[in-house]
């Protein structure tokens, strides 16, 4: 089981299990469990309302690809911790990390 926190616009933490043999984005595991992210393009990286700031294991993440670091540089609030949920698929590495929810609103 891979334990992540979440943290969403208003502050509060909480944890979330997810089986560790699932094949999903970090975004697809948000919208299950019910938080707000708009995803507006469906997961493509192309609209960035998934966003993300890792607040927890940044070191542990694969850098970001041509796609993603286009999309980070016309948001204004994006920093190097920043991230689209799209493009982090869910693996045993992210066990421990913190999530804040920024995208989306």
């Amino acid at each position: 089981m891979i334990k992540i926190t979440i943290e969403d616009r208003n502050g509060k933490q909480a944890t979330l299990g997810i089986p560790s043999d699932v094949s999903l984005s970090l975004m697809e595991v948000l919208k299950a469990a019910d938080y707000e992210i708009l995803a507006a393009c469906g997961g493509m990286g192309l609209c960035a309302t998934c966003q993300v700031q890792v607040v927890k294991g940044f070191e542990k993440l694969p850098p970001r690809n041509d796609q993603e670091l286009d999309m980070m540089d016309i948001l204004p609030n994006a920093d190097q911790h920043s991230r689209l949920s799209c493009q982090l698929r869910i693996n045993e590495e992210m066990d421990g990390m913190i999530f804040r929810i920024i995208g989306g609103d």
